[in-house]
């Protein structure tokens, strides 16, 4: 089995994953409106269990772009982008407060999602994330008021080694390099004190 089909596998196995974990938080979100319509109050622990199934939903539909399986072609909007990250964000803590209209190739749009998903580690108070598009290239920036980069994860990602202690938490940080180059672009990640950023370009 060749590197492919490895990665071909992990793939279904993410779409599988996120698919049968749509169906029982689907229910959940279709109690809580039954809920709702019957008249019942609206109390604290019901608009949290609310607010948690929407962060749910949303980041079940962000792993299905990042980590499920795609054909080859597929486009995705910027508007359904826009909808996972705002409710991903309900919180207030992180904020995305600038993804580009138009519709993009999958694959370059799960490359933007792993460079976010990059991103929110570093911002431990909470913090805002801009993603632009221009030319073809890929711009994510963040800025927050404390920037935690000092990790094995950002440096190996910084200068382009392969990073030796991830955990399942921060696979993005390996996959990132990985799929960068298997689509046939190339990525540049930066890091101060103030901001960080991370350049995605045609290769």
């Amino acid at each position: 089995m060749n590197t492919n089909d490895i990665s071909t596998i992990a793939t279904l196995i993410g779409s599988r994953i996120c698919h049968d974990l749509a169906s029982p938080i689907g229910a959940i979100t279709n109690g809580l409106e039954l809920l709702e319509l019957s008249g019942a109050a609206r109390t604290p622990e019901l608009d949290l269990l609310a607010q948690s199934v929407v962060n749910a939903n949303a980041r079940i539909r962000l792993y299905r772009l990042v980590f499920g399986h795609s054909s080859r072609g597929q486009m995705t909007g910027g508007d359904d982008v826009r909808t996972i990250l705002r409710d991903l964000y309900t919180d207030g803590r992180i904020r995305c407060t600038a993804f580009p209209d138009g519709a993009f190739p999958r694959a370059e749009i799960r490359l933007v999602l792993l460079a976010l998903l990059c991103m929110e580690p570093a911002l431990p108070q909470g913090g805002d994330i801009t993603v632009t598009h221009d030319n073809g290239a890929w711009r994510v920036t963040a800025t927050g008021p404390r920037l935690v980069t000092t990790s094995g994860h950002w440096l190996a990602l910084q200068e382009h080694r392969k990073d030796q202690s991830v955990t399942p938490a921060d696979v993005q940080f390996t996959l990132l390099p990985l799929l960068t180059a298997d689509s046939n672009m190339s990525y540049v990640a930066q890091a101060s004190e103030t901001d960080l950023m991370i350049e995605i370009t045609p290769a």
